[in-house]
């Protein structure tokens, strides 16, 4: 995540940026779990600071028009919060274990449904090509 640079973030679209967050979000619950086994808590505690900080940001960027799941998943992100600071302020790593066992699969999920919505996408711009390309061929013959 460090190699992006500002100018290509603002080129990447919300849900690519999500899928990013989720990324760095995972790295740095990794980072701080490995902190916590090797004593260095201070260090553990700025990356996890960053970890909510970045549960934070997914939370804002939640659409809430797209009815339950939106709620479901903004109580899953509470939820995440407050099992970090918890972590954090007892440096149990199995605490933080669980929080990086859900953002693995929320990261992986949203990979997913990306994927497939870019599937889709490509089928109705390949719809679109077909139907332009038929009247094309209509128009050329008459």
């Amino acid at each position: 995540m460090d190699f992006l640079s500002e100018e290509l973030l603002y080129q990447k679209s919300s849900q690519q940026l999500t899928a990013y967050l989720y990324e760095a979000c995972i790295q740095r619950l990794q980072e701080a779990i490995q902190c916590i086994e090797e004593k260095q808590y201070a260090e553990a505690n700025e990356k996890l600071q960053k970890v909510n900080d970045m549960i934070h940001r997914l939370g804002v960027g939640i659409n809430y028009g797209a009815g339950i799941i939106a709620d479901q998943l903004d109580t899953l992100y509470n939820y995440m919060a407050n099992q970090v600071i918890q972590g954090n302020l007892k440096k149990d790593v199995a605490i933080l274990q669980e929080v990086l066992t859900i953002m693995e699969q929320l990261a992986s999920a949203w990979t997913e449904a990306m994927n497939m919505d870019n599937t889709d996408a490509q089928r109705e711009r390949l719809r679109k090509t077909s139907a332009y390309e038929k009247n094309i061929m209509v128009s050329e013959r008459e």
